[in-house]
Order: C-alpha cells, then structure tokens, then sequence
C-alpha cells in the first residue's frame, strides 16, 4: 500500500506508499500501516552508489532489529536481490535461515489458530489451498506462479519504497509488489513494517479471490491520472478495503483485509466489534485517515467483497464526471 517516508516510524493514510505495514500485538497495539503517499510499487527507487556501500536498509531506532547488525546484513542481502530483479523474471530464490523460518512458525502458527472464527469464509476456503508450510517460508517464485494461475496477479519483489502513484498504478496492472525479507525474531508478533508474513499470509490468500482482485485493480485503476490530493483518498480507500476491510457473513463480522489478517491483535479487536464498524461509503472513507499508534478506531463494512467493488467503481464514475 502506499506510503511516505522510510523514515516515517508508523503508516497513515497520508502515506499509503513505503512497504511498511506494522502488525501489532495485543503488548505494542501500535496500528499497521501508512497509507497514503508512498508506496511500495513494482519500480523500486534504485539505492545510491553511497548506499550499496553502506548499507540500503534504514530502519528506525526503535525498530526491533536496529541494533542486531547480522538482521540489517541479512536485510541488506535480500534487498539487492529485490533490485535486481528485472521485470519478468521469476522472483528470485531466497536461502531462508533457520531463525528467519522459526519466526514465519510463530506468526503462522498464531494466526492460523484464529482463521477459522475471525478470517472471512473466502479467505478460509482458499487457504488450504495454497500450500502453505507452518515449518518453512514460501518461495515468492511459488506464490506468483499460483496467483498466475487463480487471477492473473504476479508478485513485483521490491526492496523498499515507492512512491503511492507508482505503487496504485502498478495495481492497475494486476502487479503486486511484496517484501521478502522477514520481521525480527525477537518480536514475532510485531512489526514496524510490511515484511513477507504480512505479504503471504495477508494478501495471497485474497489476492487469489477473484472478487478481491479486481478490487484492487480497480481502486489502481482509479488513481491513474489522479491529482495529488486523489491519490492521497484512493490511498485512503485502499486502507479501509484491501487492508482493514470486515464483511458480515452470517451475521457476524469477519476479516477480508490484510492489515487485519496478518495481525493477531487487530483480527481479534475488529471481529469483537470493538472499533466504530460502519457501512462502507467510499466517499466518507476517502476523507479518514487513519491513527498510527493504536489499534484501528473506525472499520469498514460490505456484505461481499463485490459490493466493495461496485462501491468503488461507482465512487471513480462519479469522479471522473466531476460529481
């Protein structure tokens, strides 16, 4: 999603850009992501030559694995790999270790336990499905080649971040860009940034859906041409759809959006209804941001994943036509 600056600690829809979506527990409910400027997108911003010397990962001074110089050297190796990485060629292979795959079995294994009762029937249905190992992380190869195959949607590694506009428009394309690189181990249940169990265990399983895919492509169809402050609000649509959308299915509340999904804290916080849960209007979501250092206070609600589409598309009908 889109974001602003890697400097900036936490996401808001201001910055829907930087790859960088926290995942908080129920210990640090810092909320997960920026949306709003910049954005991850499938054209990484090339590191300086000053950069490749020293190092391409910035990371904040509160960030988990700031002071473990063997993570920003493992950072820094996966980050080259991402840039590269040219468009349409596979993703590239990573050698992940046994801490990093010892984290990937402490995030799956917690958020496995509440897919059944918090996760929406879509995503549960799709799920099994995939493959995934609770021992090991998946190959981004692997991933790209299934969403090849359910929905057209191929995986863009990238390295950090890109500007919103770039990063919407590459959704328009039916082009995910996604990390590889994995949280530290010392938090497993925290991150100050999207890593690769947000991108697999949150999106993938959606991004295999047929509905939630063309709602991504469509709100990056919308931004394309937009005016600044446009991208800003079709970042901010993002956020309360692909990222903290809930769907009421039985008549109780379910998760469909990653930032929800790849979080223990904040999957149990929306299903409980503890945020203000409102009927999702495009127009009134455009004008939200959202908080950067609690949990969500305001979520979305649609009875199906198509309704959000409709929603969506009809909101960029009336835009274009300046109403």
């Amino acid at each position: 999603m889109p974001r602003a600056s890697r400097r900036s600690p936490h996401w808001s829809t201001a910055e829907v850009g930087r790859h960088a979506h926290p995942t908080p527990s129920d210990r640090d409910p810092r909320s997960m992501h920026r949306a709003g400027a910049a954005v991850y997108s499938g054209g990484p911003r090339r590191p300086t030559e000053t950069q490749m010397r020293t190092g391409i990962v910035e990371l904040e001074a509160d960030h988990p694995g700031f002071n473990d110089p063997e993570y920003r050297r493992r950072r820094d190796e996966i980050a080259r790999r991402a840039l590269d990485h040219r468009p349409g060629q596979a993703p590239p292979h990573i050698e992940y270790t046994e801490t990093e795959n010892r984290t990937w079995q402490q995030v799956y294994q917690g958020l496995t336990s509440l897919y059944p009762t918090h996760a929406c029937r879509e995503y549960n249905e799709v799920f099994g499905d995939i493959g995934f190992s609770p021992d090991r992380i998946p190959q981004l190869a692997e991933i790209d080649d299934y969403l090849k195959s359910k929905t057209g949607f191929r995986i863009q590694p990238v390295a950090g971040l890109v500007e919103s506009r770039d990063f919407l428009a590459s959704l328009s394309r039916r082009i995910f860009p996604s990390t590889a690189y994995i949280r530290h181990h010392s938090t497993p249940h925290y991150t100050p940034e999207p890593d690769v169990c947000h991108e697999l265990l949150g999106h993938v399983p959606m991004l295999a859906i047929p509905e939630y895919a063309d709602l991504m492509q469509k709100i990056g169809e919308g931004s394309l041409g937009g005016s600044d402050e446009q991208i800003v609000q079709f970042g901010r649509l993002y956020w309360y759809t692909i990222e903290f959308g809930v769907i009421r299915q039985e008549g109780k509340l379910r998760a469909y959006g990653a930032g929800l999904l790849s979080s223990p804290g904040e999957l149990a916080h929306a299903v409980e209804e503890k945020p203000d849960v409102r009927r999702f209007d495009p127009d009134e979501a455009r004008q939200i941001d959202n908080p950067i250092t609690t949990y969500q206070p305001i979520l979305y609600e649609v009875c199906s994943i198509r309704e959000a589409f409709y929603l969506v598309a009809a909101f960029i009908e009336r835009i274009k036509h300046g109403l």
